[in-house]
């Protein structure tokens, strides 16, 4: 089959890799109609390249068509549609009675002390191949597979493979309530998803943040107020000024780990990723660090005793926080990989129904056969033409 692979520091191809077959009687195929590019998929251009090998199968957002089961997936069978979550959890174990998928023990990468596995995303969480692929093999299929409805496009399912559950995550980490008070720092895929869900869910105001104006005026167009972060003296103080001198109830950081505005931390990044890997490695490891502006912003702009919410990916070890600050003004702080099966019942209600409140059918901005992945990864990369959201067929 054909998927792309990872084979080097921005150098991503299309190539023939093995059909994937059954391992495991938990095992699934499923045959990929859509499959994205994730935002942290773009982090594997660049901070974690250490932690990948040349023919790495990528990717984590993907959906399709089962073509086989393994002997002990009973509530599947060839021909149903359905979504695969990014990470792999078994259902059963004591972290998945708790809900946090994200930490299946089952799965849990215990060598790198990670999470639960997930799809397409380096040694660190499993090496498992990914779904930018004409097949993948899923593990778990017993739990992990979300069926879905054969009528509508890819595109109003798709997103339940992570970026529309971790939005929905973000938004109830953040404790919004009705009328509460909403920042959004960062509008990629997740942070416009985390602005709609947000003013679906009851918040009287949500501002988005970017320094993309392209960005900035899709989230307008969803109802949400805009700020053009681009040569801003103190994006704090101009938030603090936006929300009555007092800040918004809550702040959801949608950017992570490769902010802009940290050339310290930038520069240290791009060294280490010139090391070769067997430096690398333990170097991001243990005293990794993190462009911190967006959620310093978050901090301090939000007000005393509201909760930010952290749904950008991040991977230092040696971050400076202003914990002073944090402690003064009782900051409650949230964070994590999204729990996919936990929101799904959550979010279905809005995609099953007639209309799209979520925008779901318009989120990607391109559309691109599997050939063109690459591309596709430039163009995301360089947020060029307008780019969003990049969708591939197979």
């Amino acid at each position: 089959m054909k998927a792309l692979t990872w084979q080097g520091k921005r150098d991503v191809r299309v190539e023939e890799v093995p059909d994937p077959i059954l391992q495991e009687p938990t095992d699934a195929i499923v045959r990929v109609t859509s499959t994205a590019i994730c935002g942290s998929d773009l982090h594997l251009y660049e901070v974690m390249a250490p932690f990948l090998e040349k023919g790495d199968v990528l990717g984590h957002e993907a959906m399709g068509i089962v073509e086989e089961v393994g002997e002990d997936v009973p509530q599947l069978r060839p021909g149903d549609r359905v979504v695969v979550p990014f990470n792999i959890a078994c259902g059963s174990c004591f972290m998945c009675q708790q809900h946090l998928y994200a930490q299946c023990e089952t799965t849990q990468v215990r060598e790198h002390r990670k999470g639960a596995a997930l799809f397409g995303y380096t040694s660190l969480y499993g090496a498992v191949p990914g779904g930018q692929a004409e097949f993948v093999r899923v593990p778990m299929a017993h739990f992990g597979p979300i069926p879905v409805p054969a009528w509508g496009p890819d595109e109003r399912w798709l997103y339940l493979s992570d970026i529309l559950p971790t939005a929905w995550q973000a938004v109830r980490f953040a404790d919004v309530r009705p009328g509460s008070t909403v920042a959004v720092l960062g509008l990629g895929p997740v942070g416009q998803l985390a602005t709609r869900v947000a003013l679906e869910t009851g918040a009287g105001r949500v501002v988005g943040v970017d320094p993309v104006p392209s960005r900035v005026e899709t989230a307008q167009m969803h109802g949400v107020e805009g700020i053009d972060s681009t040569g801003l003296d103190d994006l704090t103080e101009a938030l603090l000024d936006t929300f009555d001198g007092r800040g918004p109830d809550a702040v959801i950081d949608a950017v992570g780990l490769e902010a802009t505005g940290a050339p310290g931390a930038k520069a240290a990044q791009t060294v280490v990723g010139l090391l070769p890997d067997v430096l690398a490695r333990p170097l991001t490891q243990r005293l990794g660090v993190d462009r911190l502006d967006a959620l310093h912003t978050a901090v301090k702009a939000v007000r005393r005793g509201g909760t930010v919410s952290v749904v950008g990916v991040y991977a230092g070890q040696l971050d400076p926080m202003p914990m002073m600050e944090m402690f003064d003004r009782g900051v409650q702080l949230r964070m994590g990989q999204a729990h996919v099966r936990r929101w799904v019942d959550e979010i279905l209600p809005l995609l099953t129904g007639p209309d799209d409140p979520l925008g779901v059918e318009d989120l990607a901005t391109h559309r691109l056969p599997l050939a063109e992945a690459p591309l596709g990864y430039e163009i995301f990369q360089g947020k060029r033409d307008g780019c969003l959201k990049v969708v591939l067929q197979p």
